[in-house]
């Protein structure tokens, strides 16, 4: 994805010596790479709500566990091609 936004910018950076458009088109581009093109989001979640408070016993630990794999159980098993894509993601 980088190299083709860099080379797009170059691309974009060439065509703008005769034509200044394309210049705000190449800023345009790195700014929408800077925002979103990292891979991280562009605000922070506030504090404290990305973390869920501790569990009061372990019974309701393993309940809320056990529902999690329930549901990623039910996600395999209904959309078998995006499980397996994300599993070939995930050991990169």
């Amino acid at each position: 994805m980088r190299g083709i936004l860099a080379s797009g910018t170059v691309v974009l950076v060439i065509l703008g010596i005769g034509n200044h458009l394309w210049w705000l088109a190449a800023v345009a581009l790195l700014y929408l790479y800077v925002t979103h093109g990292r891979g991280s989001p562009g605000t922070p979640p506030p504090a404290g709500a990305s973390t869920p408070p501790p569990p009061e016993s372990y019974r309701a630990y393993r309940e809320r566990r056990d529902r999690q794999a329930k549901w990623e159980r039910r996600y395999r098993r209904e959309r078998p091609f995006e499980a397996r894509r994300q599993e070939r993601e995930k050991s990169r």
